[in-house]
């Protein structure tokens, strides 16, 4: 929980900041911003719901996985940003500005085998 916390608060700290320079970036949009910081982290949804039994049901390998890269944060916030009308190129500016503060701090962090995580996956692997 320390880490979503984390990747709220500077979102919301970059996205204050931009405000001072964008005239439509109020906080009405730092809000939106702030709630695109969590669509990296719906890649946990597999703890509810189980990947072999959807595999199964649709008859193709399945997996959560690439929700918690860039193009999962691309494609996602395009489909959240149509909810929001005439004004959903702001909405997706500042949601795909939020989960990419969140995949940038997520990039820097290691694992024990010296790796990093993958969230630039078309780009490069792991």
């Amino acid at each position: 929980m320390a880490d979503l916390l984390t990747h709220v608060l500077i979102a919301y700290a970059l996205l204050t900041v931009l405000g001072w320079r964008i005239d439509w970036l109020t906080r009405r949009w730092v809000s939106v911003g702030v709630a695109g910081v969590a669509i990296p982290d719906l890649v946990k949804v597999d703890l509810l719901v189980d990947a072999d039994r959807l595999s199964a049901a649709l008859g193709v390998p399945f997996t959560f996985d690439p929700i918690g890269t860039l193009g999962g944060v691309l494609l996602i916030a395009g489909a959240i940003a149509l909810l929001f009308g005439a004004r959903r190129r702001r909405a997706y500016a500042v949601l795909v500005t939020g989960g990419g503060s969140a995949l940038v701090l997520d990039g820097v962090r290691l694992y024990a085998d010296g790796r990093a995580l993958y969230w630039l996956y078309p780009l490069w692997w792991r």
